[in-house]
Formats: C-alpha cells, sequence, structure tokens
C-alpha cells in the first residue's frame, strides 16, 4: 500500500513507519504516528548491528528537523552525519561521489552502474512510503544541518575555551546548578590528565572546583593559561580547614600546573582552542533564532578525549537547561549514538552524573533525551528506567534480553503500570530487520512496527575527508559579538585615520591647571609606554523610558565622551561617542604617567558646564531612543537587552504551547465526528452486504424456477405455473438490483463526506500550523522616547583620556571605549 503525505505530515507527530502484525509476519495498512510531546520523558533505541537501529533514529531526527525541533546529536562513531546526504533530485549525480566502492564490488557493478541503482532504490523506497523529493527539500529548508569535529578541521572545529567562561547569574546564584557546572568542567580535565576525578577524595579536584568558584563568583572569565597560574597562585589561603599548603605543596601545584601545560603544548592541541565557542544556545539555533541539527561526530578522537568532550558538552547543556524557562512542550532533543562506556552500570566515569541529571530533570525544560545502543548490557538499566519510551529492536544474546527487560520493568514500575515479562520475552524473540518493538508509558499497550524509510541517504559511517568535503561551504563562523566588536573596531581606526590624528608638538610633560570649580577626572589606561592624556567632555546621564501600555518601565544609564573645540560650539553632543565605563570607575589621579595636550579655552570656565549640563538633557530628550521588537501577530514585545533570535525563540515557544492546546481541542472536536462517520460507514457497509446477499439468493432462485419451466416445455408437463413463478422472481431480482444500487451510494456518499471531513481537518491543520510558525514573522521595530522629567544628568566633567602612539605616530585610544555589537537604547 503507498500512503499519501497527508496521512503523516501532521503537527506534533513523528512519522516513524507503519505497524506491524507478528501474527501474519506483514506489515498493516496502518501508519505509525509518534506524539513528539512523548520525547519529553525521554526514549531508548536498542538493536543490535544490522537491526535497522541507525536508521530509526535517523527518522526520529528527521521528523524533528521537519517540525522545528532543534537537536543536539553526539555520533561516536559517523552513521549520523548521513543526515547531511540528502538528495531532492534523488539522481545518480547526487548519489555517486557518496557510493561504497567496496559495495559496488560486491555488486558485481561499476560504481555508475552501483550509484544509478542506488538512486532507484531510494526512490522507490521513499515512494512505497509516500515520501519524495519535494519532502527531502522540505527537509533541507526546515532547519540548518552542520557537522563539528571537536579537535580536528576536518567540519567544524569547536573552541573548549568558552566552558572556563563564567556562568550567567541564574547559575551562580543557584548553588547546585553552580555545583553542577563546576564539576562537569573540572571533571573532563581531570579525566584527559589521568587523574582521579573523585569530588570528595581527589585534591587536583578539590583544587579546581575552588578557583573556578572564586573566580566565577567574581564575575570573571578564566583562560587555560590564567588557569596554570591560578593553580599555582591560587586566590585562597585555605581549603576548608587545612591552610592551602597543608592542603597541597606548591612544589605538588607546580607539577599540577606542569601537566595541564603540557597538555596544551602538545601538538594539535591548538585545534581545541579554535572554532566554535562552546554555545548550547549557538548549537541548538542559527543567529536568526532558525532551528539547527548539529552533528559531533568524535570517531577520530581517542577514548580520553572522547570522554572530555562529550563530558564537557553535556555539562554545558546542563547549564544551559538551567536558564531556561519551564515548558511542556518540545524545545530540543539531545541524542547519543552508541552510548557505550559513556552510562554504565556500575562505573561512574564523568559523563555519567549530567546524563543522569538530563534524565531525571529535562523533561521539565522541554528537553528530550534519546539514547542509542547495541549493548544495553553495559548500560545503567536504572537510570534507563527515566526513558518514557522503548524502541527495541533485534538483540544479539540472551543477556542483553534480560538487561533489556530489567530496564522495561524498571520503567514500567516508575510510572506503575503492569508488565508480563514472559510475553515480552516472547515478543523480543521474534524481532527481525527494521521490526522494532515500541513500549512508551504514554501508550496502553506496546506496538510492534516497521521503520519508514530515510530521507537522507544512508551511506555508513563518513570518515573525516567526507566530512571535510560535506562541510566545506560551512566554514567555522566567529561569534556575532566578536565579528560585531571586529567591525567596530575597524571602523572607529578608519575614523582615526581620515582624522589625521597624530602626536602633536603641543604637549608638556605636566597637568595644565584648572579652576578648583571645573570638575576634573582621569580614565583608567588599558595600555603602558607612550601614554598622552587629551582634554574630553564627560556626559553621564540616567534615563527612564516608561511606558505602561507595553510594561516597559526601564532604567539604563549612558556615559558620552566629546573632544571640546574652539569657537561658538565647544561641545556639540551629537558627535559625542558613547562609552562602556560606568562614572565610578572615573579616577582623581593620573593612573600612568604622560603627557598632557592643551585644553581649549571653554573647557577651562566653570559656567560652561552648566550650559553644557542643560544641553545634554536636551539632547538626550531628542535623540536618545529605546527600541524593542515588536511581533505584528501576537503584539508581544521583546525585553530589555534580548536579541532577535531570543525574542523569536521566546514565541516560538509560546507558540508551541498555544498549538498544543490547539491540536488538543482539534482533536477533541473532531473526533466525535469521525467515530461516527466510521460506524455509519460500517452500518452502510454491512447493509450493502446483505442486499449483495440476498441479490444473489433471488438471482439463484430465479435460475431454477427458470430452468424448470425449460425443462418442462420440452417434456411437456404443464409449464403455465411455473413460468409465472420465474417472472415473479425475475421481478424481484430487478428491484433488489435497485436496493444494492441504493445501498452503494450510500456507502459512496458516506465515504465522500469522511473524505470531506479529512480534507476539512487537514486544512485546519494547516491553518493551525501557519497561525502559530513565528519562525519567519517580520518584526517591527517600537520606539520609545524619554519625557525630560525622567533625564537626570549625573555628570559633565572634563575627563583626561588616555591614548598611546602607534608606529606612525598616530594617537590610538588606550581605554575601553568600544560598546556591545547590540545596543538597545
Amino acid at each position: 500500500m503507498t500512503f499519501n503525505v497527508s496521512d503523516f505530515e501532521k503537527l506534533g507527530v513523528f512519522y516513524l513507519g507503519r505497524r506491524y502484525s507478528m501474527s501474519k509476519g506483514a506489515p498493516t495498512d496502518e501508519l505509525f504516528l509518534y506524539d513528539s510531546k512523548d520525547l519529553l520523558t525521554h526514549a531508548v533505541c536498542i538493536g543490535m548491528t544490522g537491526s535497522g537501529k541507525t536508521g530509526l533514529c535517523l527518522d526520529l531526527i528527521e521528523e524533528a528537523a521537519l517540525d522545528g525541533v532543534p537537536v543536539i546529536a553526539i555520533d561516536p562513531k559517523g552513521d549520523i552525519s548521513d543526515l547531511l546526504l540528502t538528495f531532492p533530485s534523488l539522481s545518480k549525480e547526487e548519489i555517486l561521489p557518496w557510493v561504497s566502492e567496496e559495495d559496488a564490488r560486491r555488486a558485481g557493478q561499476s560504481i555508475d552502474e552501483f550509484a544509478c541503482a542506488e538512486a532507484q532504490r531510494w526512490r522507490q523506497g521513499l515512494s512505497e512510503w509516500g515520501e519524495d523529493g519535494e519532502r527531502i527539500a522540505r527537509l533541507k529548508q526546515s532547519a540548518e544541518f552542520a557537522i563539528y569535529t571537536p579537535g580536528s578541521t576536518a567540519g567544524l572545529p569547536v573552541s573548549i575555551v568558552g566552558s572556563l567562561e563564567a556562568p550567567p547569574e541564574e547559575i551562580i546564584e543557584d548553588a547546585d546548578a553552580l555545583r553542577e557546572r563546576i564539576n562537569s568542567t573540572a571533571r573532563p580535565l581531570l579525566a584527559m590528565l589521568a587523574v582521579d576525578t573523585d569530588p570528595l577524595r581527589s585534591r587536583e579536584h578539590i583544587l579546581l572546583a575552588t578557583i573556578l568558584d572564586k573566580t566565577w563568583r567574581a564575575g570573571k572569565n578564566i583562560t587555560l593559561n590564567d588557569l596554570i597560574q591560578l593553580i599555582q597562585k591560587p586566590p585562597v589561603t585555605t581549603v576548608g580547614a587545612l591552610d592551602l599548603e597543608s592542603f597541597f605543596p606548591a612544589k605538588e601545584r607546580f607539577a599540577f600546573a606542569m601537566s595541564i601545560n603540557n597538555l596544551i603544548a602538545a601538538p594539535g592541541f591548538d585545534v581545541w582552542l579554535s572554532g566554535e565557542p562552546m554555545s548550547v544556545d549557538r548549537f541548538f539555533y542559527t543567529e536568526n533564532g532558525r532551528p539547527k541539527i548539529s552533528i559531533f561526530s568524535i570517531a577520530h578522537l581517542s577514548d580520553a578525549e572522547r570522554m572530555f568532550f562529550v563530558t564537557l558538552l553535556l555539562g554545558q547543556i546542563v547549564s544551559w537547561m538551567r536558564t531556561q524557562s519551564g515548558t511542556t512542550s518540545l524545545r530540543a532533543i539531545l541524542y547519543m549514538d552508541e552510548i557505550f562506556g559513556f552510562f554504565p552500570p556500575v562505573k561512574n566515569p564523568p559523563s555519567k552524573l549530567p546524563l543522569l541529571t538530563l534524565l531525571k530533570q529535562a523533561r521539565a525544560f522541554g528537553i528530550g533525551v534519546v539514547l542509542a545502543s547495541q549493548n544495553p548490557v553495559d548500560l545503567d538499566y536504572k537510570g534507563l528506567s527515566n526513558a518514557g519510551t522503548w524502541f527495541i529492536g533485534r538483540l544479539q544474546t540472551e543477556r542483553d534480553k534480560m538487561r533489556v527487560l530489567d530496564g522495561l520493568e524498571g520503567a514500567a514500575a516508575e510510572v506503575g503500570s503492569q508488565f508480563d515479562r514472559q510475553k515480552m520475552e516472547q515478543t523480543l524473540a521474534s524481532l527481525s530487520r527494521r521490526i522494532f518493538l515500541v513500549n512508551n508509558v504514554h501508550a496502553d499497550h506496546q506496538e510492534i512496527i516497521e521503520t519508514r524509510w530515510t530521507l537522507s541517504y544512508l551511506r555508513g559511517p563518513l570518515t573525516k575527508a567526507q566530512i571535510k568535503k560535506l562541510m566545506h561551504n560551512s566554514p567555522t563562523k566567529i561569534s556575532g559579538t566578536v565579528e560585531a566588536a571586529r567591525q567596530l573596531g575597524a571602523k572607529a581606526q578608519a575614523q582615526r585615520e581620515q582624522s589625521g590624528e597624530s602626536s602633536p608638538a603641543s604637549t608638556t610633560q605636566f597637568k595644565p591647571s584648572l579652576p578648583p570649580e571645573v570638575p576634573e577626572h582621569f580614565l583608567g589606561a588599558t595600555a603602558h609606554g607612550d601614554i598622552v592624556y587629551k582634554p574630553m567632555v564627560a556626559g553621564a546621564v540616567a534615563i527612564r523610558f516608561v511606558e505602561p501600555k507595553v510594561k516597559l518601565d526601564q532604567s539604563i544609564e549612558r556615559v558620552f565622551l566629546v573632544e571640546p573645540k574652539e569657537g561658538a560650539l565647544p561641545v556639540d553632543w551629537s558627535e559625542a561617542k558613547e562609552q562602556r565605563f560606568a562614572i565610578n570607575a572615573l579616577k582623581t589621579t593620573a593612573p600612568e604617567p604622560g603627557s598632557y595636550l592643551a585644553i581649549p579655552p571653554a573647557a577651562s570656565k566653570a559656567a560652561n558646564y552648566k550650559v553644557w549640563a542643560k544641553d545634554l538633557c536636551a539632547w538626550t530628550v531628542a535623540y536618545q531612543k529605546f527600541f524593542l521588537l515588536q511581533s505584528p501577530s501576537t503584539g508581544e514585545y521583546s525585553q530589555m537587552n534580548e536579541t532577535e533570535k531570543s525574542f523569536r525563540i521566546r514565541l516560538n515557544d509560546a507558540a508551541a504551547r498555544k498549538r498544543d492546546e490547539a491540536m488538543s481541542e482539534l482533536r477533541t472536536k473532531y473526533e466525535p465526528k469521525v467515530h461516527a462517520l466510521e460506524e455509519r460507514m460500517r452500518q452502510a457497509q454491512q447493509q450493502l452486504h446483505r442486499e449483495q446477499d440476498e441479490e444473489r439468493e433471488l438471482e439463484a432462485q430465479t435460475a431454477i424456477s427458470i430452468g424448470a419451466t425449460v425443462f418442462g416445455a420440452i417434456t411437456g408437463r404443464r409449464t403455465l405455473g411455473r413460468a409465472s413463478t420465474a417472472a415473479k422472481s425475475a421481478t424481484r431480482v430487478a428491484q433488489q438490483k435497485q436496493e444494492v444500487e441504493r445501498a452503494e451510494e450510500t456507502v459512496m456518499a458516506r465515504q465522500q463526506r469522511y473524505q470531506e471531513l479529512q480534507d476539512e481537518l487537514t486544512r485546519e491543520l494547516t491553518a493551525l500550523k501557519a497561525k502559530f510558525d513565528m519562525s519567519t514573522e517580520s518584526f517591527t521595530t517600537a520606539t520609545f522616547t524619554p519625557k525630560k522629567t525622567n533625564v537626570q544628568v549625573r555628570l559633565v566633567a572634563l575627563v583626561w583620556a588616555p591614548y598611546v602612539r602607534g608606529a606612525d605616530g598616530t594617537l590610538l585610544p588606550a581605554w575601553e571605549r568600544l560598546m556591545p555589537a547590540v545596543v538597545q537604547l
């Protein structure tokens, strides 16, 4: 049987296959559609090599992408990277570069012949499941796919530097979350060094945890180089009840620091320090809020490196999860293939704790965890009892079956449902390739399914060279903030070059004198050497933006610097540059020795500063504005410092919840109608069968009567009565035919009404999808201006700003003056 797109392309459900009859040994005509919300209670996929486990897991990720759900996939073997082998045209030319020469030789074909056969096989396979190149194209458009290769430049490299950055304030203020983040950062690093990672017994772990705790609570980011220095000179004098030297002597700390130094100095380690920042938000979403399928291929890494990276990534996901709001909709998926070694039943490798945390807590934040393995005996089945859905394929050994049964029994006990171990054991023994038992705690009973054909071409594990070929058009992207700062820095440099700034001759080694009434401050220098202080006028304002209709009540402070000039308008605030420092950072004495430029006469008069303060207030009211993004469809506004990406994600989360509610209402609305129509169709079919049976019976009787009449006529017996009976029978047959026709018309009418109802439901589902799809909505910008009464001038003063001379004599700012790339005024 073939299926139509309308049969399975539905909101909030994943098309994974069709139900399978074990008694008949064949699939049924009934599709298996998995409710995506069920993944909030996590899933486990178990099956030996050749069971079809990889195909099922790729089906699930493909459906997630089509439904706009982002995925982080950890791929220890290289199979999951096949998700990027999507060819809408399904042509030989598309598949040719990816077919295996070894497979072609085994098939007795040339590489061209084999590619042509594979293209035809894939077209045929997709067609049998109601899929085609158009659905593949939709898959490619629904999300951005990327392959990351930590420790390698084959795909997109990943920088681990960001893992040492101070976590957000939400994590700092949550003691449990902070401890979790510290452990997930310290343990993988120690594992790479082959050092004891026990947080209670390992001196190295306790010292690292103490350093991270102190620096992060102070809001400081650190690097690996900083860490080496901090190990030698920690920011504490005691650890617990012991002084530092008794707990961890300086000589031994030096050896510990040297081991980290040797690690980062090792050939090839520099790849770990460059590339995409370790940002879970960037792995789940693109800069414009589009969902992302991020595949972390780690097949090329050693066992220690795999454990290091996986633990680090899982810890970052846990920390990111802590900053998200709770939700009842599926927000994102974490998928890990071949989990063997990362989640053992007895040992406690660094990766086990964050995995347990996610299995127990991620559902509250809308994150579904999917784990896959072909070795269930090596998994912690007690931890896996947190999984609500089990996809179980063909198993290799009796020991594997027993472990799976233990896990299923634990999952059943977790939700208080019945479990028939003997029946389940018999079912598991009968599974064949691509046939899976689905045990879902949200369903009334277990299902047996045959998995659908994947949209991706299953070429098998990809090599680093093949990954590089796939990703050559996707170079590592510099983070938005860094790139924006670079652009602003280039712009500032161009402005300096255009202004022709150079070291003037009118400098003095002594600071020019000023009347005591003129407020005077210094900016801290960020450089040493030949410092030149230039007089600038600083203005600081506190602005309150109030707009009750959008619940806006935001107070911000802004600091500006403008160079005073000669002439009628010595200070023009429209030429002022906004700064990043706060006024309490200004100093009363010069931070570095240097020379001074002359002060324009207007800046030496105290009365002018009062005038400039009034001008600053008026200029602020006229030109300082506050911008918020607005969603035209919902009327929602973005929040302070919320990027378009974060705003869109927040709206998508809210829309997903409303969509789920609307779908529930839609099901409630249509289910009675569908059931009623199905019952009427059943009754009409029964009536038709009765009428057809009666018609056949009358035809048989009529034939007998006519035969008897003919026989009587031949033998000379009386036939008048028999002829009359035959005529009446023929009349009744004609009448019965009319009854059959009317019954057939009734069946057709009810089938037509059933199809109309299905079409009506499809239209409403399509309308729902469009209504709640926020990914393509164009936002408008709402502008807010302050009232004069809400502007407070906090400071107008002369400030000595430090510059340094460049190699060509140009004066370059020697203080932090660039604002963040995205500023909401």
